[in-house]
């Protein structure tokens, strides 16, 4: 069987029973998904890497990569989620039968991929003032700054490598990413190496040779896939590259339209925790360090759900793409179950062996005692997040995005936020119920989510972007 026949093959929901067509449906999730978590884990230990590499050279090289990373961060997610429009547009073409279609939005994708890209660029190589406005350490701007823009340099090239990546996702191929994003790890370990120690006769940059390392690696990770897609067969039928054309106002006003809302989305939740971070950060040094040992670890076991998620967008897509709203309700549910069945093994590993988790990151008894006090809160966390994952995934691939961006503005921010900050902040309640509070705010978002997913999927061929 190919790669492809199990995660694409369209299932006929309206003779076979529900049950069977589920265990379809999680097999050929889990197909899609599979790849994708090697992926996303491999692009976490490029993260890592560079953390290692410039915790060697010393505490101010590692503060500023943090802080620079730090930065770039919301500037990538916001790209992201734009780019991330691409998937469940060609999920629906491909599942309509409409190669050439998909094509055609691809090459619009890679022309907004670069607006995307080059203003991210420029705006990346002068964030100096605004570390300066939100009073960085003085003594960590100028390295921050460096390698802020020898960064700036690969956000181009990754953010066409994401436009190419979510066409292929679109289609059910997700294998490339798997070998692509391994082949990454290794060389931008190799040159995080080389550029940051002076080594091949080379002078030693620092902070600024993590940020080239990082650059090369993303534009050969771009260029290593468009080779793959230009040579395999698979990718022919869509004639991505048969013909050059112009940036066209009406397809790139449908990628806009559907991807700037989940941009938004993904920003307000990043934001959320980044708020949550500063709040700790008035508690004292052994709660910023717990707070970070626990939320490392849930972000690691992240990576999952979030794959999932991204399988489920494709597997609900291409079923509307075929007019089967029935399967793409059950394709939904199938996803949705396994990111929960996860997500229950994920919350039995923080309840049952915290002590353990959090030796892995420190041996000091008080972090270590709060850390273990948060990862009891953090089971809850992780059963919220990965069914608002889940159900934002399934969401999108109705195409409906404008209604999830404003359920997450509320339950974060009118929500999570608040709360975390009554309680940790008035009320001196501690790092515990700062918790407890974003994940209220995480809770109600995904009840809300998955309300508006049951709502959603009972409408057959419903226009789901509508608000």
């Amino acid at each position: 069987m190919s790669e492809t026949s199990l995660s694409t093959a369209p299932i006929n929901s309206h003779r076979v029973s529900r049950w069977p067509i589920l265990r379809a449906e999680a097999l050929s999730t889990l197909t899609l998904a599979g790849p994708l978590i090697v992926h996303n884990l491999a692009l976490v230990g490029m993260a890592l890497t560079d953390t290692i590499m410039s915790g060697l050279l010393g505490a101010p090289t590692l503060a500023a990569v943090a802080v620079g990373a730090n930065v770039w961060a919301p500037v990538f997610l916001f790209a992201l989620g734009v780019i991330m429009a691409q998937s469940p547009t060609t999920a629906h073409l491909y599942g309509a039968g409409k190669p050439r279609d998909i094509g055609h939005y691809a090459r619009q994708m890679l022309w907004l991929s670069q607006v995307l890209g080059w203003g991210g660029f420029f705006l990346l190589r002068h964030l100096a003032p605004f570390m300066r406005a939100i009073h960085i350490e003085p003594a960590i701007i100028p390295n921050a700054t460096a390698y802020l823009k020898a960064l700036a340099w690969g956000l181009p090239g990754l953010c066409l490598y994401q436009a190419l990546r979510f066409t292929s996702e679109g289609i059910g191929h997700t294998r490339p990413m798997l070998v692509i994003a391994l082949g990454a790890l290794a060389v931008n370990g190799v040159l995080d190496y080389v550029l940051m120690y002076g080594k091949l006769g080379l002078p030693a940059f620092g902070a600024a040779g993590c940020g080239y390392a990082t650059a090369i690696t993303q534009w050969l990770m771009f260029l290593a896939l468009l080779f793959y897609v230009r040579r395999r067969a698979l990718y022919q039928p869509l004639a991505i590259f048969a013909r050059f054309e112009w940036p066209q106002w009406v397809p790139q006003r449908e990628l806009l339209w559907l991807g700037v809302p989940i941009a938004i989305g993904i920003f307000m939740e990043s934001s959320l925790f980044a708020g949550v971070g500063l709040m700790m950060g008035t508690l004292g040094t052994d709660i910023v360090a717990a707070h970070q040992i626990a939320l490392n670890y849930a972000s690691f076991v992240f990576m999952v759900p979030m794959s999932i998620a991204l399988a489920i967008s494709v597997r609900v897509g291409q079923a509307l793409g075929r007019g089967d709203a029935r399967g793409a309700r059950l394709a939904g549910f199938a996803g949705i179950g396994l990111c929960l069945c996860f997500e229950l093994l994920s919350a039995l590993s923080m309840l049952l062996l915290p002590h353990y988790i959090v030796e892995i990151y420190t041996r000091d008894a008080n972090v270590a005692r709060i850390a273990v006090s948060l990862l009891y809160i953090g089971a809850i966390f992780q059963l919220s997040d990965g069914l608002q994952t889940s159900a934002a995934g399934a969401l999108r691939g109705y195409k409906d995005t404008r209604v999830p961006m404003l359920i997450t503005i509320v339950a974060y921010w009118l929500v999570g936020f608040p709360l975390a900050w009554a309680f940790g902040i008035p009320l001196h309640l501690g790092p515990q119920m700062i918790w407890a509070g974003f994940i209220a705010g995480l809770t109600v978002a995904a009840i809300l989510l998955l309300a508006r997913y049951l709502r959603l999927s009972r409408a057959p061929l419903r226009a789901p972007a509508s608000a």
